[in-house]
């Protein structure tokens, strides 16, 4: 079983000189992939409810703020040469898909087709209001700005309509490296995100989710997936612990339960606890 690494870069620790430590000495370490998440704002106050923490809120200061993860990423391109680039997540609906697949494009090309795509639907009702992008249907929506996102990776002249966008003829370069395209590693654990794994990606980002219940989850994931003629084989499993300790124990129990990757949540404040932590 591969591990990986979940990184929320946050300012102020997030310096360029942390982002390059990060890059290279994962890459040294063996690490399999860096994955970064994606809050373009956030709020002093919110009614939303962070699912991850008993408070509802998400845990990072009122002065500080997630660094974009396409510009982080193409910073860990050019220090790393091996190690897989993912976002952990990007917040698909409330992004314009035209850029959306521009920038992922653009990375896979910088690093020579090292991107993972991982997107999600969000939780945060007040920053896609702060983006003025309705949050109401936002998994229709993501399911739309997937396809016109192939549409862009795939075809020479690429076209797309549909209630939640209209593409006309339209090129746009570079393709990504990899064929047909960037892999697509959907988040969530709920029917519904598991219904778009099965339909759309190429991978499943799940999160906090224990091995037992990637057990559960993966035995509905496989009646989805038979059901639109595919198979597991087809798609990468990775799982972030977050809050559940990721001891040798439960990693084994990850493997048993048919992870594929484990994602270790790795959080320190400067260089030195940084290189502590890859470590331990």
């Amino acid at each position: 079983m591969k591990v990986g690494l979940s990184t929320p870069l946050v300012n102020p620790f997030a310096t360029p000189e942390y982002i390059r430590t990060l890059g290279t000495a994962a890459e040294d370490r063996g690490f399999h992939s860096i994955w970064v998440p994606e809050h373009v704002v956030l709020f002093d106050s919110y009614e939303s409810v962070y699912p991850y923490a008993d408070t509802g809120k998400i845990p990072i200061g009122p002065e500080s703020g997630v660094l974009d993860p396409f510009v982080v990423l193409s910073n860990l391109a050019a220090v790393t040469s091996r190690i897989r680039l993912g976002t952990g997540i990007c917040l698909l609906p409330q992004r314009n898909p035209v850029y959306t697949a521009k920038e992922a494009a653009t990375v896979d090309w910088l690093s020579n087709g090292r991107l993972d795509l991982g997107i999600g639907v969000g939780w945060l009702r007040e920053e896609f209001e702060a983006l003025h992008v309705p949050f109401e249907r936002r998994g229709e929506r993501c399911d739309a700005y997937i396809e016109v996102m192939r549409a862009l990776w795939c075809d020479e002249v690429s076209q797309y309509e549909s209630e939640f966008y209209s593409l006309p003829p339209t090129r746009q370069y570079p393709k990504p490296v990899q064929q047909p395209h960037v892999p697509v590693h959907i988040g969530g654990h709920s029917n519904a995100a598991l219904r778009r794994v099965a339909e759309h990606g190429q991978g499943w980002y799940a999160f906090n989710q224990s091995p037992e219940e990637m057990r559960e989850r993966l035995a509905k994931l496989d009646q989805l997936l038979e059901a639109r003629g595919r198979t597991r084989s087809e798609i990468q499993v990775g799982v972030c612990p977050y809050t559940v300790p990721a001891d040798a124990g439960v990693q084994k129990g990850y493997e048993d339960a048919g992870v594929d990757e484990v994602t270790l949540h790795a959080v320190a404040r400067d260089e030195a606890g940084l290189i502590a932590t890859l470590d331990g």
